[in-house]
């Protein structure tokens, strides 16, 4: 049990690190015959493979999918599973039985920044500050390395369309196209659409967001059902001009999405606000 345990702290360490999606479940507690014991650990990923075992067949197939569904909503859970009648719809006959806790990780969000720019590189900056695991990627290695913005979790120097070679995207991923133009959004958005990213971003101005949804209709066959996932224009309007502020009104964004929050003022969404009494503040 001790190398499959291994295998589990190594696969947890690097689906941690790359910010994946997956869950860690855990037998807690045995009675009975069942096929692993108490402390015996599987990881699953988010597309439903495996390293590690709790026993396997039935039982572990049902493991698996409630796994997936913790991941999906991000709640834990402690399921118990009885093996001892494959007639009365037990997932075995071994005679015993098994509670499992099924654990999602909280992994760190991805910010995916996909071009190096103005705009990107300050994006990329307060994405690390906010805490976000960062990815930086651009075609033009001077805009993707470390000494052009320091300390990020990964450069990848690319075309666009093809950062889905070097990169899992996954629903813990926020990506942000802060790319040069239209010819490269044609190519890259039904790319980013096929993925299960948490945002999608586009930077530009409403105009050539007019432009690229009308190319991604004719030369794609996208529908407006699939187009509104897309964030176009990018960002918040905080009425941002320089790239610092447009980085700020993309993670406002980002943030209201991840935390279901509406983006109003505070002071607004709070109704009148108490006036301060007008008493005389004592000195110290």
């Amino acid at each position: 049990m001790a190398d499959d345990h291994h295998d589990v702290y190594q696969a947890l360490l690097a689906a941690t690190e790359a910010g994946a999606s997956a869950a860690l479940a855990t037998i807690i507690k045995t009675q009975g015959s069942i096929p692993r014991h108490a402390g015996s650990k599987m990881l699953v990923y988010a597309d439903g493979t495996s390293v590690g075992t709790v026993g396997g067949g039935k039982m572990e197939s049902e493991v698996i999918q409630v796994a997936l569904a913790a991941i999906a909503d991000g709640q834990s859970r402690i399921e118990n599973y009885s093996l001892n009648s494959i007639e009365a719809g037990d997932p075995g006959i071994c005679g015993g039985s098994a509670q499992i806790f099924i654990e999602p990780l909280a992994t760190t969000p991805t910010l995916l920044v996909i071009g190096g720019g103005h705009v990107g590189r300050a994006l990329a900056e307060l994405g690390k500050w906010m805490g976000f695991r960062v990815v930086l990627s651009d075609d033009r290695a001077e805009y993707a390395n470390p000494d052009y913005v320091a300390d990020l979790d990964q450069y990848v120097v690319c075309p666009p369309s093809e950062i889905f070679d070097h990169l899992t995207i996954t629903p813990n991923t926020y990506v942000a196209a802060v790319t040069r133009g239209l010819p490269i959004d044609i190519n890259l958005i039904p790319a980013l659409l096929q993925t299960p990213a948490a945002y999608i971003g586009l930077i530009g101005s409403r105009r050539r967001w007019a432009l690229t949804v009308a190319e991604l209709k004719a030369q794609h066959g996208l529908t407006e059902e699939q187009l509104v996932r897309v964030h176009a224009p990018i960002g918040l309007e905080l009425q941002a001009e320089t790239p610092k502020e447009i980085a700020l009104s993309i993670l406002a964004e980002i943030t209201m999405l991840r935390h279901g929050g509406t983006g109003a003022s505070m002071k607004a969404s709070a109704g009148t606000v108490a006036q301060p009494d007008r008493q005389k503040q004592s000195q110290d």
